[in-house]
């Protein structure tokens, strides 16, 4: 043994891609959670002690664990207990007022019944649906159905009644309430969806925890080692970082997580994470608080993405911005002066144009050339912005998986030439602006394979190729979703690729992901093996 140590681990006879610059070896050796060499079966055989354990990969492919760059971890687990109303799951409006009077009849009456996951361009009826579908399916129990973007909700007269929302409510800053001839259709709208959650039964820490979990093991299930849940404080406040410690320290964390803290005005949980010394890198590995996130607009499907030219068919609606330029200027100062790092929500090229400024400006009375201010999402760019977030070391953080899930919504509400070329990774990886991807679960499936089949073919579920000079080659959207994930969270030196001293975070696939047919990652590929820092997590050989 030429290195005197004796491996707890050896993966042998695989495809093991290490990264985008170190490639294909056949087998790896771990030691104490971290990967202590790579190389051929043989060489990686000779580190092997009695107490050595061996796995054979018979020639499967294996790479680093997935980083997924942007979703919400308690939120998803949470919503794994809702009503399905994904289009997959419910792809008729008969089928989800279905499903959601099925689970008012087990819900004692008056309890609340949730569903998410439906977007409107999908249903057959083309339309969102109303209040008045909601009271025929549960005219006994309040319910919110929410949209899979998260900010349009539809309510049903009693949880608008519960709410006090009337005709006559004033609609809050930043937020819409629908109203058709005089009387409210239900839709609400960002904020406006605040005024139905605020009288709704807060989730205990045992919900956040029971969240954490559940969500953390549907993520080792795809592959996914490491996440950013954007937005802590979201569901529950201040409480959602003690939540976070319990699960860790009582084993119930299943991966690892850059916790973003949610910093909008009004809503902020930054001034009790900074007295409580939760500053951007405190923590560890497994758990490490992040960034500060603060909402700039909305979405684009749901055309409330704030955008500088108006949406098809609708001359006056430009989306919605969620806050005056001073207040964005003054909240991003503030945190990167206390050394945050910044993700904030940012999808049409309005919201993107003031956010860049906000942080040219911080960066300029403050500045750090390697503070990495993110842009989550970032969908709807323009070159001139491009060469901004060169120059100051601003990165995007897109999710692919809203081209696979929402690309055709796009076009419908923006045209072809606004719509194709949004999400531009290709340019972005050209740039070296070091993009990564994620789901933005549960806005999407975290599924990763919708996300990396949208990479390399720039093709919608429905097929729409969406700007084929975006595509990028499947060894860089490995490179997205491994090395870029970990560099946005500044953890590039501790995971994202297997080489010696990095964490052995491993996912095993039954397709090689670098050779594979795109249709095949689609369509059937699956995770076999999970590995957080060495240990098998997830097993389904």
């Amino acid at each position: 043994m030429a290195f005197g140590i004796e491996a707890d681990l050896v993966l042998i006879n695989g495809r093991i891609w290490r990264g985008r610059e170190e490639g294909i070896c056949e087998a790896l050796a771990v030691w104490q959670g971290k990967v202590l060499a790579t190389g051929s079966t043989a060489d990686m055989l000779s580190l092997k002690g009695p107490a050595t354990e061996v796995i054979d990969l018979d020639g499967r492919f294996a790479m680093p664990g997935l980083i997924d760059n942007h979703l919400h971890l308690i939120a998803t687990g949470i919503a794994m207990g809702f009503v399905d109303a994904t289009p997959a799951a419910a792809p008729t409006l008969a089928t989800l007022m279905k499903g959601i009077a099925e689970r008012a009849a087990s819900t004692p009456k008056g309890g609340w019944v949730r569903a998410r996951g439906y977007d409107q361009v999908k249903l057959d009826t083309g339309r969102h649906p109303t209040r008045d579908d909601l009271d025929r399916a549960a005219p006994d129990h309040p319910v919110l159905l929410t949209r899979a973007c998260g900010h349009v909700s539809i309510a049903n007269s009693r949880a608008l009644e519960l709410a006090g929302i009337s005709e006559a409510t004033p609609v809050p800053d930043g937020g819409v309430i629908g109203i058709t001839d005089g009387k409210l259709n239900g839709f609400l709208a960002e904020n406006a969806q605040n005024l139905v959650k605020a009288v709704m039964p807060p989730a205990t820490t045992e919900e956040l925890i029971g969240g954490i979990e559940r969500a953390g093991r549907h993520l080792l299930s795809f592959g996914i080692t490491s996440c950013m849940d954007a937005a802590v404080g979201h569901v529950a406040g201040f409480s959602e970082i003690q939540a976070y410690e319990m699960a860790k320290l009582s084993g119930r964390l299943p991966v690892r997580v850059w916790l973003t803290l949610l910093g909008d005005p009004g809503v902020s949980i930054v001034e009790d994470a900074w007295r409580a010394g939760l500053l951007s890198g405190a923590g560890d590995d497994m758990l490490r608080v992040g960034g500060v996130k603060v909402f700039l607009d909305g979405s684009a499907g749901g055309r409330t993405a704030w955008m500088t030219k108006p949406y098809e068919g609708e001359p006056d609606n430009i989306g919605v911005q969620m806050l005056p330029d001073e207040t964005v200027e003054a909240v991003v100062r503030d945190c990167h002066d206390r050394g945050y790092q910044m993700v904030c929500h940012a999808i049409g090229d309005g919201a993107i144009e003031q956010l860049i400024t906000a942080y040219e400006k911080a960066l300029a009375a403050n500045p750090d050339p390697d503070r990495r201010h993110r842009i989550e999402h970032c969908g709807f760019s323009t070159p001139a912005q491009h060469a901004r977030m060169q120059a100051a070391g601003i990165l995007p953080a897109p999710q692919m998986a809203f081209i696979h899930d929402f690309g055709d919504s796009y076009i419908s509400v923006l045209g072809e030439a606004r719509g194709k070329p949004s999400y531009p990774i290709g340019t972005w990886m050209r740039m070296g602006l070091n993009p990564s991807t994620g789901s933005d679960s549960p806005v999407c499936s975290p599924d990763p394979f919708p996300n990396l089949h949208a990479m390399i073919t720039r093709q919608t579920g429905k097929g729409t190729v969406m700007d084929a000079s975006e595509r990028l080659s499947p060894e860089e959207a490995l490179q997205s979703y491994t090395e870029h994930g970990a560099y946005s969270q500044k953890a590039e030196g501790v995971k994202g690729r297997l080489i010696p001293g990095q964490w052995a975070d491993i996912a095993v696939f039954d397709n090689d992901l670098l050779a594979a047919e795109p249709k095949t990652i689609l369509s059937g590929t699956r995770c076999l093996l999970t590995l957080l820092a060495g240990r098998v997590v997830h097993d389904a050989r």
